[in-house]
């Protein structure tokens, strides 16, 4: 009896996700009407809030990569970020880059500094760690006026975020400890200049680049639009206090 409830939890293992994919599916057949009122939800988040405040930042961010801006603040900052959080110079950058713009900011930035061999696979683990933060807007903004009605508690929010990242980072300075940054560096860094004549490539593809990223940011928010709404119709958020459930989620009984 016992061999036999194991083989089907083995088996439930290795096909969950075709099972999770198939009650899914279900799910939206069942609550078809619900989960499109949430797909547009999901959608007109992303139109009216999310494009319009990342786009800017994506392209900008693109083009900044594409400058001697990462060799220069590597070059100023390279004592205090490895002595801090043991990584080189470029790690300045995107932790001002991602508390400025917000999520996902920083981890687009390390991750785009990685495929350019600019980081090692160590410095990437600890920058995106304590680099992907959120925006003061939406911290100030979003929480501190629209959830809280507190400007002030706002503030408290934004400065307390932006210590919790340096004692993060300064907490995974020793991740991998063994290795230093400056060990596997893969290549040397090209010195690159946007001038004129290849500024209208350059901004070309990073319009391109930052509408492919911004398409996935909108795809990932209309499907957890969806599956926050099967939750909420199918009464698991029920589970959850009306205090918790109004903060988190905006819903009150």
């Amino acid at each position: 009896m016992e061999s036999i409830f194991v083989s089907i939890v083995i088996k439930i293992k290795k096909n969950l996700i075709a099972i999770l994919m198939i009650l899914f599916i279900i799910m939206l057949i069942l609550y078809s009407k619900s989960n499109i009122e949430a797909a547009k939800d999901g959608v007109n988040i992303w139109i009216n809030h999310v494009f319009p405040c990342l786009f800017p930042f994506f392209v900008a961010t693109e083009i900044l990569c594409n400058t001697n801006v990462l060799n220069i603040l590597g070059k100023y900052l390279e004592k205090i970020t490895s002595k801090l959080f043991r990584v080189s110079g470029e790690g300045a950058f995107i932790l001002i880059m991602g508390i400025i713009c917000g999520y996902p900011t920083g981890a687009k930035i390390v991750a785009d500094l990685r495929k350019q061999k600019v980081l090692t696979l160590e410095e990437a683990e600890r920058l995106i760690a304590f680099t992907n933060n959120s925006g003061p807007l939406f911290i100030l903004g979003t929480v501190g006026v629209s959830l809280l009605n507190n400007q002030h508690l706002g503030y408290i929010l934004l400065i307390s975020h932006i210590i919790s990242c340096f004692v993060v980072g300064f907490a995974f300075r020793n991740w991998k400890k063994g290795i230093l940054y400056s060990q596997n560096k893969m290549v040397e860094k090209e010195s690159k200049n946007v001038d004129i004549k290849n500024f209208g490539e350059i901004l070309g593809n990073s319009v391109r680049n930052s509408i492919k990223n911004i398409v996935h940011i909108g795809g990932f928010i209309v499907l957890f639009s969806v599956i926050i709404s099967i939750l909420n119709t199918g009464g698991a958020f029920k589970l959850i206090p009306n205090q918790i459930r109004k903060i988190c989620f905006g819903w009150n009984d």
